[in-house]
């Protein structure tokens, strides 16, 4: 065992990594699916400006930031700007602060994963925990809060609505991580994995 566990080790580290256009490829095409998830979820579940009830591409994020590193992450950030954001009325000025909540939502749970050592692939139960507890609670929290903050503080919608788009924020983030990311990450990881695009620590 300690033989193969090293070996894949080896194959690992040897492993060349794509050109950087490559990478630039990646980010627009996950820009892309979280862009028209994000405006999905948002036309089809509304509870606000911005904000669904039911927002599916949340866990779709979180995966790819923990498969693609800062590229998952940011492309969250850029496909909740255009398809949450831009087509759903928010202004551009407000739509550049209000869209750093899908960027915590998955920065959080990549330096956890990263700092921490866990496996994305969910291999242990200390694997499970970690993204039970940076991935589906603490991320959304933070997400919920800052959109719905900042949604207010802009004058988008009224403090006395901050209560329910909070609430809906979260609530639904959390279902869906919940439910969606244990089984996608323990059932795609390893296939993922060993392509050359999986980015095992933050950019490469």
């Amino acid at each position: 065992m300690p033989a193969i566990t090293g070996h894949l080790q080896a194959n690992v580290t040897s492993r060349q990594h794509p050109p950087f256009p490559i990478y630039i490829g990646l980010f627009f095409l996950l820009l892309c699916i979280n862009a028209l998830f994000a405006k999905f979820a948002v036309f089809t579940f509304e509870v606000g400006p911005g904000i669904s009830s039911f927002y599916i591409v949340v866990a779709l994020m979180i995966v790819f930031g923990l498969w693609f590193g800062m590229w998952g992450a940011i492309a969250a950030y850029a496909g909740c700007f255009v398809g949450a954001g831009l087509l759903s009325g928010i202004p551009a000025g407000i739509n550049l602060f209000w869209s750093l909540a899908d960027f915590w939502q998955v920065l959080i749970p990549l330096l956890a994963f990263r700092y921490l050592r866990a496996d994305p692939a969910l291999g242990k139960w200390r694997d499970l925990i970690i993204v039970l507890l940076f991935g589906v609670f603490i991320n959304n929290v933070c997400g919920a809060l800052w959109g719905s903050l900042t949604l207010a503080l802009a004058g988008v919608i009224p403090w006395s609505g901050v209560g329910t788009a909070l609430l809906s924020w979260l609530l639904g983030n959390i279902i869906v991580c919940l439910v969606l990311l244990p089984l996608i990450l323990y059932i795609f990881t390893p296939l993922v994995r060993s392509h050359e695009l999986f980015v095992n620590s933050y950019w490469n």
